[in-house]
């Protein structure tokens, strides 16, 4: 899913109408339309202060920037971006906002905003990555990863990865059947060495399927994420005279405590016990096909937040790969699932579940260290180093732009000391010992007992109104009362609502779904200096 990003208003109070364009989460670009006021570009604030105050310097790198005109830019090859190659949003947005015969496309907000070279630049670094790990610690295997279908199933997106990933073998990953359909299709296009990774629980209908891959000369594995998997794939292998690859999925001790983590951990919901593994290998040694084990699958979780604790997740992974060597399987792949994180809010803290504390690279050496420690130790032959990112391969590649359309700001209530006096008169006991409260913490100069006896207050009222003992006026003067108390102390901070054309449930399903956060961003105007503070509603 793209980050989201949404137009505040920087200009200086009296705050004009917002301006119409937002860019939502890593994606998108469109020109400004006429200004909505004369506001110039405060001489204190430059794009610096935007970039610093929307810490795009820790999440923007190195596709995401502000340029010297205030407005966000693209730069679509990474730290290989020439300036002259940087892509304006506010200038895309334009050409594909304004009408057809003004010489643009005539589209409507929202759009997302997709940059295929910045796809390619993330396989490339994934990979170099890797590359770079594998050469400096003498590891004598290779890296080949693949893309989990269902962190984005757009069919342009599938076939992006496939075409920009086949000179390095990137395969793909599905998890139910439409998603290894979509993946038979686009893998006829890749490299014939591309992994075929079948996850997810399985039936007759999807083992058959995946067999029918197998037939078709795609490099397909069935991973084993229930034991009673493993009688289908035996018996549906034998009516189709195919000859299975088959993985198993390991549940590990090692646990992601994360809000991503809950899948990780020996009680996770997904792979198998030990017990198990041991079983299914006694199992395909009876029917002499324990040669068609070749690799060994475990997630520890998504957004994996440190080194350190994907270190010690590899590594009892590799314990196991070679058991299963010991024990005579054909091994050859360590599949290390997903986990490569995203720093969506720039802290790169190992303590954030929209963050993490390492760098590509570090991400990549502590993978291939620690295999190869293991290995090393047990003497086994280093196995082809297999991963599933999603998030870290996609994100940055698409952008939702979306526009502010209206604003609204919180009026402060009013009360008269008319109103205030015949408020009072019907006062419960308890409301009225907390308006006494109020009243002598003021005098005194005691603001936090201030703040809590107006909150007290408040709830009173509230529950004598809905059972009928106040009236609206009343209601109204409470409320007016609790924001005289709040601006007299100083914490009241009026705050604009800027309203704008977006379905959160059709543009951004991550949000409500999993509760994934995504940084905004104003897409032009950088130069000025804020002056209201707001938040986006939909």
């Amino acid at each position: 899913m793209p980050a989201l990003a949404c137009c505040v208003d920087a200009a200086v109070s009296p705050p004009p109408p917002p301006p119409p364009y937002a860019f939502a989460g890593w994606d998108s670009t469109l020109p400004a339309p006429p200004p909505t006021n004369t506001a110039v570009p405060s001489p204190a604030w430059s794009p610096a202060h935007s970039s610093l105050l929307y810490r795009v310097d820790g999440w923007g790198p190195p596709y995401f920037k502000v340029n010297c005109n205030g407005n966000v830019s693209v730069r679509p090859y990474g730290v290989n971006t020439l300036p002259h190659q940087e892509i304006d949003l506010l200038k895309v947005v334009k050409k594909a906002s304004d009408p057809k015969d003004s010489g643009g496309l005539g589209l409507q907000l929202p759009l997302v905003v997709r940059f295929p070279d910045v796809l390619k630049n993330r396989l490339e670094s994934l990979q170099s990555s890797f590359d770079i790990a594998i050469q400096s610690q003498g590891y004598e295997a290779h890296y080949q990863g693949v893309y989990p279908v269902k962190c984005n199933q757009d069919r342009f997106v599938v076939e992006d990865i496939v075409k920009f990933g086949s000179r390095f073998r990137f395969g793909l990953e599905a998890g139910s059947k439409p998603e290894l359909l979509l993946a038979m299709s686009c893998l006829c296009n890749g490299s014939p060495e591309a992994l075929l990774v079948c996850n997810g629980f399985k039936d007759v209908e999807y083992i058959s399927l995946a067999l029918v891959a197998r037939k078709l000369h795609l490099n397909t594995v069935i991973v084993l994420e229930q034991e009673e998997e493993l009688d289908f794939v035996i018996n549906v292998s034998r009516k189709l005279g195919v000859r299975p690859v088959i993985g198993v999925r390991a549940k590990l001790r090692t646990k992601h405590s994360g809000h991503f983590g809950s899948t990780s951990g020996e009680k996770g919901k997904f792979g198998l016990t030990t017990t198990q593994i041991l079983r299914v290998v006694k199992k395909l040694q009876q029917y002499e096909m324990l040669d068609c084990l070749q690799l060994l699958h475990f997630h520890i979780g998504s957004q994996i937040p440190s080194t350190a604790l994907l270190a010690d997740g590899v590594s009892e992974a590799a314990q196991i790969y070679c058991e299963l060597v010991r024990l005579g399987a054909c091994m050859r792949v360590i599949d290390i699932g997903g986990g490569l994180g995203i720093d969506y809010d720039g802290s790169k803290s190992q303590d954030s579940d929209i963050s993490v504390a390492y760098s590509l690279q570090e991400y990549a050496s502590a993978v291939v260290e620690a295999v190869r420690l293991v290995c090393d130790r047990k003497g086994v032959k280093h196995p082809v180093i297999c991963s599933e990112s999603g998030r870290a391969i996609v994100s940055h590649h698409s952008i939702l732009v979306f526009e502010a359309v209206s604003t609204s700001s919180h009026d402060s209530p009013q009360v008269s000391a008319l109103g205030l006096q015949y408020f009072v008169e019907l006062l419960t006991d308890e409301a009225l010992a907390d308006y006494r409260n109020l009243s002598a913490a003021a005098i005194n100069g005691d603001y936090d007992m201030c703040l809590l006896y107006a909150e007290q207050l408040k709830q009173r009222c509230i529950e004598q109104f809905k059972e009928g003992s106040l009236g609206m006026e009343q209601l109204a003067a409470v409320d007016g009362l609790c924001e005289l108390v709040s601006k007299a102390i100083g914490v009241s901070d009026p705050v604009r609502t800027y309203h704008v054309n977006l379905s959160i449930f059709t543009s951004i399903p991550d949000f409500w779904g999993i509760g994934q956060l995504f940084p905004i961003i104003p897409i032009h105007r950088l130069d000025e200096k804020p002056g209201v503070r707001g938040f986006c509603q939909t």
